[in-house]
């Protein structure tokens, strides 16, 4: 089989306080995937991500993105592969104009002034943001702050996009343009959300957090009938699934 794109081993994080957020993870994702993490808040999903990219360092155990594992020497190349997108687009979000906050990223890669424009463009293109390129971010809407935000990541021409909360906040229109523009992205996604709509909008894959752990793995359909986990991780069926009623119980 091929090298995973992204493998946790045994991955586990403690807070300065001593609190334990990642107990033993393990788990791959190949390269396509397109992959939901859920759980009640504290599970251990933000904390997670931020172990993709080298944010945080395991306390034990290791992530290694197409088999390198993220020490300090390979933090660079690992942030040109992954890249992360966070749960509110202003801290994200920083320079005075749209077309100079997405051109971040490519200019710190040492790309020369051509390339990055090229880069920009097609990201902000990809997006529909080009005609916000001369705004100020702080003066967009919840929506085009997170499509500058993609941008910005698409920007560095990552492999895997990493999405914490991509729909937090926004209202239904601004929701359905972000589904279609993560169908529309060939990328290896990795999101972190309490939208299970989205998930099942969107992703073919879930991993089930509880606790710092790995509960469940498995596609939606598996993971949203099964009524006993979905109640142990304090989780519930969509809720475009519990308008149709109990039918999809597991077992019904």
């Amino acid at each position: 089989m091929n090298t995973p794109l992204i493998e946790a081993r045994d991955l586990r994080y403690a807070y300065p306080d001593g609190r334990e957020a990642l107990r033993g993870l393990s788990f791959c994702i190949h390269a396509g995937e397109s992959v939901a993490i859920i759980g009640a808040n504290g599970a251990g999903k933000s904390t997670l991500l931020l172990h993709l990219n080298g944010v945080l360092r395991a306390s034990a155990g290791a992530v290694c993105i197409a088999g390198t594992p993220i020490t300090e020497g390979s933090l660079a190349e690992v942030r040109r592969s992954v890249g992360l997108v966070f749960q509110d687009p202003d801290d994200q979000l920083f320079m005075p104009t749209v077309l100079e906050d997405v051109a971040f990223g490519p200019r710190n890669q040492g790309l020369d002034e051509a390339q990055g424009q090229a880069r920009v463009a097609t990201a902000l293109e990809t997006v529909a943001a080009s005609h916000l390129g001369q705004r100020a971010p702080y003066h967009l809407s919840g929506g085009e702050k997170r499509a500058v935000a993609i941008a910005g990541v698409l920007a560095m021409d990552v492999r895997v996009l990493v999405l914490d909360e991509p729909s937090d906040g926004l209202d239904p229109a601004a929701r359905r343009r972000l589904i279609r523009l993560l169908n529309a992205l060939a990328h290896t996604k990795i999101i972190a959300t309490h939208d299970l709509d989205l998930v099942l909008d969107v992703c073919t894959r879930v991993l089930v957090l509880g606790n710092g752990s790995i509960a469940a793995d498995g596609t939606p359909e598996q993971i949203f009938t099964d009524a006993a986990l979905l109640e142990r991780c304090q989780l519930e069926p969509p809720l475009s699934w519990q308008a149709r009623g109990p039918a999809r119980a597991q077992g019904a």
